[in-house]
């Protein structure tokens, strides 16, 4: 695709957004719009990652919307949209408040993709498998997420592979465990890796939640961690197959313990391990993961060959080339 042509990135001052952003520059790309909401204490810590970046405008999320309906000249020819704004809290109880930003709003993005001959690669989640029992298939459906953040996202999912009329490219990608930087400012819906690094900057220790479900011992609860990079890379080898439609699966195919995120931690910081297991809180207990591991054949499939980042691999790099310049106020 040629460098000229408009790229609208909703999420853009987010975690994997403003990763997307920077990527994008470094392959030649400026002509970007930002899509994200900026107002309040979490918008000022967001602006933060649009400082090195270059990009032609920026819109807020909602101001955005209303531009696609009035068909705003002054938004250009946008030949590419990647959306990744979401609110990603899984601890949310609003359900109608998540379906109208999360699903209803990605609705009236896909229409207007369509209406505008426009390519979409779009946020899913690995949220939408709910308790992983029936598995993590990307070609299976009928899935049962366990909260209301999962089914807002698996409801689009299924709405789209139910549309008979697409646009010219169509893509959705269930993220799995995401850590790497720029997540400073998501709070409590950080990674375990950011915070594990906060617990042992602060205290020299880490704590892990200990296990309720027979066949895991304490901290060897299982999940598919993936770098920010990895995920960039394969959301720009899909804006360079522009033939590829479909929903993917983003993770690494291989599970990891957390006692192994833990421990890569105190490897990067060289420091001794101190773990300690701490109770589960009651809210959570029965809706936890134990297991989650991407099927990664769809995205093999795809021919995707670049080599993904180890876990200690990916750690190291985000502790020593990121984590540990942050100010204590981060």
């Amino acid at each position: 695709m040629s460098k000229n042509k408009k790229i609208v990135i909703t999420g853009g001052a987010g975690f994997i957004g403003s990763n997307l952003v920077h990527a994008l520059n470094e392959c030649g790309y400026h002509n970007i719009i930002i899509v994200d909401h900026m107002m309040g204490a979490r918008g000022e810590r967001k602006r933060r990652n649009l400082v090195a970046l270059q990009y032609s405008g920026f819109v807020e999320a909602d101001d955005f919307l209303q531009q696609i309906h009035m068909q705003d000249k002054t938004l250009g020819d946008i030949k590419v949209v990647f959306h990744l704004g979401a609110r990603t809290d899984t601890a949310v109880k609003d359900k109608k408040f998540l379906l109208e930003n999360n699903t209803n709003y990605s609705k009236e993005l896909f229409a207007f993709c369509i209406k505008n001959n426009c390519r979409i690669i779009y946020a899913s989640s690995a949220a939408t498998y709910g308790d992983g029992s029936q598995g993590y298939n990307d070609q299976k459906r009928n899935l049962k997420p366990l909260n209301y953040y999962g089914l807002s996202k698996y409801l689009f999912d299924e709405w789209v592979l139910d549309q008979k009329e697409k646009p010219p490219q169509w893509v959705g990608l269930k993220f799995f465990n995401v850590y790497g930087p720029n997540e400073y400012h998501k709070e409590f819906m950080a990674s375990v890796v950011y915070h594990g690094f906060q617990e042992i900057k602060k205290y020299g220790q880490i704590r892990l939640f200990k296990s309720y479900k027979a066949g895991y011992k304490d901290g060897e609860q299982k999940r598919d961690f993936i770098y920010v990079k990895d995920v960039v890379q394969i959301m720009l080898f899909f804006l360079n197959k522009e033939n590829l439609n479909g929903i993917y699966n983003v993770g690494t195919g291989k599970a990891r313990t957390f006692l192994d995120l833990a421990n890569a931690l105190f490897r990067a910081l060289a420091q001794k391990p101190d773990i300690r297991f701490i109770d589960m809180p009651k809210e959570i207990k029965d809706k936890y993961q134990y297991f989650t591991e991407a099927n990664i054949s769809s995205l093999q499939s795809a021919c995707y060959k670049e080599k993904l980042y180890e876990l200690e691999n990916g750690i190291f790099d985000y502790v020593r080339n990121y984590l540990i310049h942050l100010n204590i106020a981060d």
